[in-house]
């Protein structure tokens, strides 16, 4: 194995490890945007520090797109 060249199962297992990484980040993402949003309420928190927290989950959603294009991608070379 030279550079960057990986055979088919270490890519699969690749793939694989990229796509659980992406659906954690999901799933922490949108719990924790929702949490914040409940204690936000709760606390009354100004709308300055809700768009924060709002910002925030976007990053972390758009960050999932993207690598998840990036899977798509290379599942197609």
């Amino acid at each position: 194995m030279t550079g960057s060249r990986l055979s088919p199962d270490e890519r699969r297992a690749e793939t694989a490890r990229r796509g659980r990484l992406v659906a954690i980040v999901i799933a922490v993402t949108g719990l924790l945007w929702i949490g914040a949003n409940a204690l936000g309420v709760s606390l009354g928190w100004s709308h300055s520090t809700m768009a924060f927290f709002d910002l925030a989950a976007l990053a972390g959603f758009l960050w999932a797109m993207i690598v998840t294009y990036q899977i798509w991608r290379k599942s197609r070379q």
